[in-house]
């Protein structure tokens, strides 16, 4: 049995039965602002990157 399939489960669970429903949406609502603005960013990073290895002439 793996453990950490279960373990967003558990901790949705976990906020359900201890936060009132508003709080619980805000809370999940939060953590996705967060998720997209890092997977953005990271995006941002890597396009920079590719953009100045391939313009850069091979310079390392």
């Amino acid at each position: 049995m793996n453990i950490n399939k279960y373990l967003p489960l558990a901790v949705v669970a976990l906020l359900m039965t201890t936060l009132s429903s508003c709080a619980a949406i805000e809370s999940i609502f939060k953590a996705g602002v967060w998720s997209g603005v890092i997977i953005v960013v990271l995006i941002l990073a890597l396009v920079i990157w590719l953009v100045s290895k391939i313009f850069g002439g091979g310079r390392n």
